[in-house]
């Protein structure tokens, strides 16, 4: 099988593309060039050009031919300008799903067949097991490091046409592979930020784009609290870094319970104020067949979130969801992803709460 590995310049894809040479496919590597400004991120984030020159030395000892395909204009449009465009917005949006959906099983995944490959090797933590309908997406053995959720966004064809050769390890093993096959990037640390904000202050990366909006803080009264330079800079569910300056009368920690960039708007209160019955949700990806009318399945709705019991419904408008039980800090713009044991049915963005 003539497949095109996507080598990030990290352990993970290069120990993913070795996997697939010792396995007989015909292998091609690809760095993802995805950075504008390359030299403002050395060292830092992921797509640097050190990143770029680790993923050729792999592909020189896999003895496989590599190449840079330049996708920053095409990144900036689908992630990151979409990452602002949501936070102004009001909602919460992430990058790594987006980026999946829109370039490395979009963008890269047409590109390859264009070009005659017959699917695309990536580094993700997921498992493909063929079932009875079709290729299904499964968790990851290891589950700390668990990427189905960022992939829950795939469909169908996607899925058919993708190959995760790490989804039945576990991270100590890959490296060990790593260090065992002579690569260099055996002892590479993880990327934790969001690529292209690799400093990880999003606030002052948001307010550098959108500019200051003062609003107020308020309770769950109307009353007003204090003062915040933007509502974009906050989501569902944060504690951390409010700075309300007016201390709640019992002495309890306050979340952020609602943000409305209408009249901006940040509304906060206890912890228990964030419980909600359910959800709606547009834009639903489906991994398989789409399921109709209402189901049974686990909803999952942060990436490093539990997965619940809930009563799914499909509508014209997308997808409703109700919670066996109350589930807190869930952020509009987020994804909801569905599972039925470990397989991954497919996704929506969360539109709002019930």
């Amino acid at each position: 099988m003539r497949v095109l590995a996507a080598m990030s310049g990290g352990v993970d894809s290069a120990v993913a593309a070795a996997r697939a040479v010792e396995a007989g496919h015909e292998l091609t590597g690809v760095h993802l060039a995805l950075a504008e400004a390359p030299d403002s991120l050395k060292g830092k984030g992921c797509c640097t050009p050190e990143d770029a020159r680790d993923a050729r030395r792999v592909a020189d000892v896999l003895d496989i031919p590599f190449y840079v395909w330049d996708l920053a204009e095409q990144f900036r449009v689908d992630v990151i300008d979409n990452f602002v465009a949501e936070y102004a917005a009001g909602r919460t949006p992430n990058p790594c799903l987006r980026c999946n959906e829109s370039i490395k099983f979009a963008a890269v995944l047409d590109r390859a067949i264009g070009l005659g490959f017959d699917a695309v090797c990536t580094g993700h933590y997921a498992r493909l097991v063929d079932g009875p309908s079709g290729r299904e997406l499964h968790r990851a053995v290891d589950p700390d490091k668990d990427q189905s959720y960022v992939l829950g966004v795939l469909d169908a064809d996607q899925v058919a046409h993708a190959l995760f050769p790490l989804g039945g390890s576990v991270k100590t093993e890959v490296r060990a592979e790593a260090a065992a096959r002579g690569l260099t990037v055996a002892a590479k640390p993880d990327s934790h930020d969001i690529c292209f904000i690799p400093d990880g202050d999003t606030a002052g990366f948001l307010q550098a784009r959108l500019g200051e909006r003062p609003g107020s803080f308020v309770d769950t009264s109307g009353a007003v609290l204090g003062a915040h330079s933007g509502a974009y800079g906050f989501t569902v569910g944060q504690r951390r870094g409010l700075r309300i300056g007016t201390p709640a009368p019992d002495g309890r920690p306050r979340y952020v319970l609602d943000v409305s960039v209408v009249d901006n708007r940040v509304t906060v209160g206890p912890a228990e104020a964030l419980e909600v019955a359910g959800l709606t949700a547009d834009r639903p990806r489906w991994c398989g067949p789409a399921p109709a009318g209402t189901f049974e399945c686990r909803v999952q709705v942060r990436a490093h979130g539990e997965a619940v019991p809930a009563a799914v419904t499909a509508i014209p408008e997308g997808l409703q969801v109700a919670f066996s039980e109350p589930v807190r800090g869930v952020a509009p713009g987020q994804a909801a992803v569905l599972y039925d044991g470990t397989r991954v049915l497919g996704s929506a963005t969360i539109a709002a709460t019930v």
